[in-house]
């Protein structure tokens, strides 16, 4: 039964639709090249002539590509291939895209200059370019629900239909191999993936690029990706590209690889490399927490003592005249020893007691542990108690390292780059972070990962055929904790000290418990690359809005709302997690290859 219908949103005459929405888009490219405001105090300087800044850049990309999708429509030769779906919501999406990025900024512009006088002709020649092409695309026939697709399957037939998917794909493996790929496609398929790379990259350099004091044009570039990649996505290129990097997973996790290390050479500074330093410290401990909530179902509240332990522990080794034992200087591979055997200890001495709870009871105990945690090392000051971490004041002045008498701390330069302290720090956190990845894929494409699935399915049955929940429970908690450390060392030494207060369960920015696990419930539970992307996504966007510094709480809730409503399985998920929240009739996504990618939804505590 089809559960959508092809209706406009505006009533428009078929034949004017399509050519008012290409003539929009025109109108809004020509004026990208116009002066938008007759003053630089707007973040971006509009004020040129034939030269595009600012929000004019993510406006005019994006009025290019509706324009591109708009022509599509008319199967122009070449063009049909950007759309493989067919479907008119990619233009609009595009459309509404570029109307809320130029609307935004001829608002912005009033609200900031005190006026809309302070617009200048070309900031409205695109808001009316804007407004056609949005009303254009909006007159198209869209794919919209019908009332039929509105009635939600029970979760009977949500796991029946699930249980029938993987009948079927046990059906299709049990075939005979079909011929292998010859050559020439696979050599299309991996310059794809390579494009899509590079894309990629573009995109993120862009987007860390832009000044933080320039709130303004990040909100636009928001705008303009938020709309993209759902428009991307109802034109089946995401879908497409997805099958690819599963049909090449080694490859395009090499060129990943490679995009990140070629990152730091695209930055003319080096605070732009710290930023991407941090998201990486914050996705490798996500990374970990996936261990224990995306694929053993685990509800960890007091992840980020994990971190702490492993920093602290690091810092008293590692030679600051701070430390308890200031005499003592580990090199980095023994001081990264140290942190991830303290952190697993520690992992093991929480999780023996605890991990025979289930459901909140857990959640509440490994909170308590967190707290605990804090408040003990808050309370090492010699003063309170024993002189161990110096209390508030923390461990500082720890020496940066060096590895194979190369000094992290002293700025390089490479051919003809020059590279500061943070970019040495991002390379090894890119070592760090593959190695964490491939622990993670190898452990749960291992026996004890099927294990941990089973046990987050439904631990009694997984007890009646034979697995010692008890023990493969507490192999992930202490596994998770050890990845934790291992990037604790590796913070304590980028931020030259470490102190209590980043050691909470919320606060206003990462690292802590509660931005850890939305970053992995927000990128896609029991996933490689869903922690990776919603840490990065969680640390970049306050970064960048320093406006909201008063806010970030009550941002970060309504964007965890407005998540939960409308991507309960996260921006990454797997067919299993859609599977449980979609419609039957939405279920048509792509098979994942591989198990670390196939992970359904977890269950606190099952």
């Amino acid at each position: 039964m089809n559960d959508t219908e092809k209706t406009p949103v505006v009533p428009l005459p078929s034949a004017l639709a399509r050519p008012l929405a290409a003539a929009g888009a025109l109108v809004t490219i020509a004026s990208t090249f116009m002066s938008w405001t007759w003053t630089s105090d707007f973040p971006g300087d509009l004020t040129v002539y034939g030269y595009p800044a600012g929000l004019q850049v993510i406006t005019l990309v994006s009025a290019l590509i509706a324009l591109a999708y708009t022509l599509a429509g008319y199967n122009i030769r070449g063009l049909e291939r950007i759309n493989p779906s067919g479907s008119n919501n990619t233009p609009a999406l595009f459309a509404l895209g570029t109307f809320g990025v130029v609307w935004y900024t001829v608002i912005a512009i009033a609200v900031d200059l005190n006026g809309l006088v302070n617009v200048d002709p070309g900031g409205f020649v695109a808001a009316v370019g804007s407004l056609l092409l949005a009303v254009g695309a909006l007159g198209l026939p869209l794919d919209r629900k019908t009332e039929d697709s509105l009635t939600k399957p029970s979760w009977a037939q949500r796991r029946l239909l699930g249980v029938f998917h993987h009948a079927l794909r046990f059906l299709r493996l049990a075939k005979p191999a079909l011929p292998r790929t010859p050559r020439a496609k696979t050599a299309v398929e991996r310059i794809i993936i390579t494009v899509g790379t590079g894309i990629g990259l573009i995109v993120f350099t862009y987007g860390i690029g832009i000044d933080n004091q320039a709130s303004e044009t990040f909100i636009g570039y928001l705008i303009a990706i938020g709309l993209g990649a759902w428009a991307l996505a109802h034109a089946g290129l995401l879908e497409r590209y997805s099958t690819l990097c599963a049909r090449h997973k080694g490859f395009a996790a090499t060129l990943g690889f490679v995009a990140a290390v070629i990152f730091p050479f695209t930055q003319s500074e080096d605070h732009n490399a710290n930023v991407g330093v941090n998201i990486l410290i914050f996705a490798t401990v996500a990374l970990g927490l996936n261990i224990v909530v995306g694929l053993t179902g685990l509800l960890d509240l007091g992840y980020v003592a994990f971190l702490g332990v492993g920093a602290y522990a690091a810092a008293i080794v590692s030679g600051s005249e701070y430390s308890p034992v200031s005499g003592v200087h580990f090199p980095f591979w023994a001081a990264a020893l140290t942190g991830m055997a303290a952190s697993l200890v520690f992992g093991v001495l929480i999780g023996a007691p605890t991990l025979r709870l289930r459901g909140d009871y857990l959640a509440i105990v490994t909170l308590g542990f967190g707290e605990i945690f804090r408040i003990t090392v808050n309370n090492l000051d010699g003063t309170s108690g024993p002189n161990v971490t110096r209390g508030p004041n923390g461990i500082t002045q720890i020496p940066d390292l060096e590895i194979f008498g190369f000094q992290l701390g002293n700025a390089h330069d490479f051919a003809g780059f020059h590279l500061g302290r943070f970019a040495n720090y991002l390379f090894l956190m890119l070592i760090v972070t593959a190695i964490v990845v491939l622990v993670f894929t190898r452990a749960a494409d291992s026996r004890i990962g099927r294990s941990w699935i089973a046990i987050r399915e439904d631990e009694t049955a997984a007890t009646a055929m034979g697995i010692n929940g008890f023990r493969v429970k507490l192999v992930a908690f202490a596994l998770g904790a050890s990845l934790a450390g291992l990037a604790g060392t590796v913070m304590a030494h980028v931020n030259f000290s470490v102190n209590p207060q980043p050691y909470q369960f919320a606060g206003a920015a990462p690292p802590n418990s509660a931005f850890l696990l939305a970053a992995v419930v927000l990128g896609g539970m029991g996933t490689v690359s869903g922690p990776l992307l919603g840490a990065a996504v969680l640390y970049l966007v306050p970064e960048k809005l320093q406006f909201l510094q008063n806010y970030e709480l009550l941002a970060f809730g309504l964007a965890l709302v407005l998540l939960m409503r409308f991507r309960p399985e996260g921006i990454i998920a797997n067919r299993r997690r859609q599977l449980e929240f979609h419609e039957i009739g939405q279920l048509d996504v792509p098979d994942q290859k591989t198990l670390t990618d196939e992970p359904a939804g977890t269950k606190a505590g099952a």
